[in-house]
């Protein structure tokens, strides 16, 4: 009896790990198309989108060339099987896009409670990025 309650103990945990992973694979596909969308808004409205965040300055070719970075990573996030590398990426790419709009908050021109904002979704868009990298990384 007590081994056929830790047989079906152990294939419970079995299935439990299969799910999260499965679970972490859908959200890591899901950054990656949000980096294919992010990566395409910076490149193609980079004007709009520096407005939106609160950037008043001229910052265009800065965020065409982030864009490009954010798609390529997203693309590489798609490629591969067990994406840990790109997620790793993209947590590389979310410390350079901190950095500038820690940046951006010390110009005056800027509209600090905009970029506030964007600082925190990229705060948290981040942790998910690390998070998943991580528990994909060691499973």
């Amino acid at each position: 009896m007590l081994c056929l309650l830790g047989n079906a103990v152990a294939l419970v945990r079995g299935l439990c790990r299969k799910e999260l992973y499965m679970d972490q694979m859908k959200l890591a596909k899901g950054l990656g198309w949000f980096s294919i969308g992010l990566g395409l808004t910076e490149m193609l409205a980079p004007g709009w989108l520096a407005r939106t965040i609160g950037v008043y300055e001229d910052r265009t070719g800065v965020l065409r060339t982030m864009g490009a970075r954010e798609a390529v990573t997203g693309i590489g996030v798609l490629l591969e099987g067990k994406p840990v590398k790109g997620l790793w990426g993209r947590v590389a790419g979310d410390a350079v896009d901190i950095s500038l709009l820690a940046a951006a908050l010390k110009s005056p021109e800027n509209d600090k409670r905009r970029l506030a904002g964007a600082l925190a979704m990229v705060l948290g868009v981040t942790a998910l990025d690390f998070v998943c990298a991580r528990s994909l990384q060691t499973a």
